[in-house]
């Protein structure tokens, strides 16, 4: 990644409007603080709303982008995190079989209600409340992947294994 295509907590915003100093955004720098590990968030200067910008705007494969999709239970009305690999498409049958219960795509207010954040921007981690996770095994394979961190143009580095320890998901297949 380039040293211009992004910008770090306390770096010149040469006269933009600092998206690390949102709400979301200090949550999820927050949340990753409290989970150890010295992950940090960063502001692209391009955004980041779809994992094809994102990986474009990181110099990295779409696959290694964590799509934070939210879905809604049917029965329930619990909110369910699938991080998946940018490059997959979720089967929401195989995944309402694995939760037990047919789910269906939430709209933005479900999604900002129960996570805090705005549709492109649904970070892991930092949410309003608790969040049941799927995480897509098509991410194991990767040394580093990236997830969004509030906002559409923010986003952190992990490791698979972090993802499974931030998020105490369980990894599982969920493409299509």
């Amino acid at each position: 990644m380039s040293a211009t295509s992004r910008r770090e907590p306390g770096g010149d915003t040469s006269g933009e409007r600092d998206v690390l100093a949102s709400a979301s955004v200090r949550r999820v720098q927050a949340a990753l603080d409290a989970l150890g590990g010295g992950h940090r968030v960063v502001e692209l200067t391009e955004s980041a709303r779809t994992a094809t910008d994102a990986a474009r705007a990181l110099g990295c494969r779409v696959d290694q982008i964590v799509k934070s999709l939210v879905f809604r239970g049917r029965r329930t009305e619990r909110a369910i995190l699938v991080a998946a690999s940018g490059a997959n498409r979720v089967d929401e049958v195989k995944v309402g079989e694995l939760l037990a219960e047919p789910i269906a795509k939430a709209d933005a207010a479900f999604v900002r209600a129960r996570t805090g954040f705005a549709i492109g921007g649904v970070a892991p981690v930092g949410h309003a409340e608790p969040v049941p996770t799927l995480i897509d095994e098509d991410l194991m394979k990767w040394e580093e992947i990236w997830a969004a961190a509030g906002h559409p143009s923010s986003i952190f580095r992990l490791t698979p294994a972090d993802l499974v320890r931030m998020t105490s998901g369980r990894v599982v297949v969920i493409r299509v």
